[in-house]
């Protein structure tokens, strides 16, 4: 047995663990591990340092897009019953046995999440891992991840209504935005901007001539912002507002607005592997 089948086969309970309460089916999570599997087998993990974090990134991916064309087919799949640990094996994991402590009421309420929200809650709070390391899952930042975590948490805490009130107000911060932005309205960018508002480019978009990596502070972004959104229209991310750029109907840039105590505390400017964005299961759209 090579050091990588001996790696996964250690780390096969927690990703089993991982891949049910994402996709609450036993099967789909045999399913997911298996084509796990099959990408270690077909990809060169010599210069991968964390072959245990590579391979929770690589089913959760898995487990996100089959999330993403569930909800995009309108299923309506209910949990299997019974719990992961009866088919994981004598000598489960930590992790394992931390994600059965969830009953099936929770896997209830996890169905009624967007994709995105329910891999950050997840892999948060049933599994630990941090923000920095959910962020290249879902492609957003570690901030934006920790937001669909706390929408996830309110919601399964029975704050639905709470949910829907920050979708209306984080709308309305980021047409005011837009607005202002298309319109040279820079005092007005500065007070909808949180004093320590940052934006932040993938490489793909810096590439494309957009800002540097990183902006910081309310003002160089309202100098960044000010009158250059001319182009883009307003936009579904996630759920929650946001904004996107295209030529010739293909998007190509899509910005992805966090919203704190009514401020605009980050903006994303996203260009690169734009599929993983997700909008109910979809791909951006306007609105």
């Amino acid at each position: 047995m090579d050091d990588r089948t001996e790696i996964f086969e250690q780390q096969r309970t927690h990703l089993r663990a991982v891949a049910y309460r994402l996709l609450g089916s036993v099967h789909e999570a045999d399913d997911a591990v298996q084509e796990t599997w099959l990408r270690l087998q077909r990809s060169d993990v010599s210069a991968i340092d964390n072959l245990p974090a590579w391979l929770t990134t690589v089913v959760s991916r898995i487990c996100l897009d089959q999330l993403r064309v569930r909800t995009a087919r309108r299923e309506d799949l209910d949990a299997e019953p019974g719990d992961l640990a009866d088919h994981a094996g004598s000598d489960p994991a930590d992790e394992a046995e931390r994600a059965d402590a969830v009953g099936q009421a929770l896997m209830v309420v996890l169905d009624s999440l967007v994709p995105a929200e329910r891999l950050a809650f997840c892999l948060h709070d049933l599994f630990g891992l941090s923000f920095d390391e959910i962020a290249p899952t879902l492609g957003r930042s570690s901030t934006a991840c920790r937001q669909l975590a706390s929408r996830a948490r309110r919601r399964i805490r029975g704050q639905g209504e709470d949910v829907e009130v920050d979708r209306v107000r984080q709308r309305e911060v980021v047409d005011a935005f837009l607005d202002a932005s298309k319109n040279g309205r820079f005092d007005r960018l500065m007070e909808l901007l949180h004093p320590d508002a940052v934006v932040a480019a993938d490489a793909a978009a810096v590439a494309m001539g957009g800002p540097p990596p990183r902006l910081s502070g309310a003002r160089e972004v309202a100098e960044f912002w000010n009158g250059r959104a001319k182009a883009a229209r307003p936009a579904d991310l996630d759920g929650f507002a946001a904004a996107m750029w295209s030529l010739r109907g293909e998007v190509k840039v899509v910005f992805a607005f966090t919203v704190e105590d009514g401020l605009v505390r980050e903006i994303e400017i996203l260009a690169g592997d734009l599929d993983r964005l997700d909008v109910h299961g979809r791909k951006v759209r306007s609105r």
